[in-house]
């Protein structure tokens, strides 16, 4: 791209300078999404839209293989699921969002991505969607409800194998508004502990307040 000056970190992910700033970009064929910058190819991952390309752009690298098949719990309108869809490009992207109005949008997504399955249902009772999702490589929620925690390992069980790996999101607020943040931080790591091998953590400042990631790997 011109005047772009990046690094691929991995398939169809770039970091580097463009008009004198750090910014993250995906290789795409597919028109912008929620409003993104499109030059050529590439489309600008927006951190300020994604935590995930918040994450990455602060230089926590999430390994997504070509070919992996993900399971991504609370897609929304697909900001995220998009450059994800961009990634895994081999792979399979099972979405679920249990919001209408955000769904719909999402729906013009899936119909132009061949590798994205979308399942409009409730994220805390897999047992709906287990006729339609495999056991896959990796789980990623961002669900910002006070049981997120079981929501994820119950998702976990139904779909994860020896050696997944699962990306979770934090806000905690939703969890416990009344308590100190890093308290509630503390509790989650450890009842994630019981289940899985916590391989990394951290905020997602400056693009996103008051989150942590937790990146683990599930223990079966």
């Amino acid at each position: 791209m011109r005047d772009f000056q990046g690094t691929e970190i991995m398939h169809n992910l770039f970091i580097g300078s463009y008009d004198g700033k750090k910014r993250l970009f995906t290789k795409s064929g597919y028109p912008p999404h929620y409003g993104e910058r499109k030059i050529g190819d590439l489309r600008e991952w927006m951190p300020q839209r994604s935590k995930l390309g918040a994450l990455f752009l602060k230089g926590k690298i999430v390994r997504f293989e070509r070919d992996m098949k993900v399971l991504y719990l609370g897609c929304a309108s697909g900001t995220t699921a998009s450059h994800l869809s961009d990634i895994i490009d081999r792979g399979i992207l099972y979405c679920v969002e249990y919001s209408a109005k955000p769904f719909q949008k999402f729906l013009k997504l899936a119909m132009e991505r061949k590798n994205i399955i979308p399942i409009f249902g409730d994220a805390s009772k897999p047992e709906n969607y287990s006729g339609i999702v495999e056991k896959v490589d990796f789980i990623y929620q961002d669900i910002a409800q006070r049981n997120q925690v079981e929501i994820f390992v119950r998702n976990f069980e139904f779909f994860g194998r020896q050696g997944s790996e699962g990306l979770i999101f934090v806000k905690a607020r939703s969890i416990d508004s009344a308590r100190d943040p890093e308290e509630v931080y503390s509790d989650v790591i450890e009842k994630l502990e019981s289940h899985f091998k916590i391989l990394n953590t951290g905020d997602l400042l400056p693009y996103h307040k008051d989150h942590i990631y937790i990146h683990s790997r599930w223990r079966g």
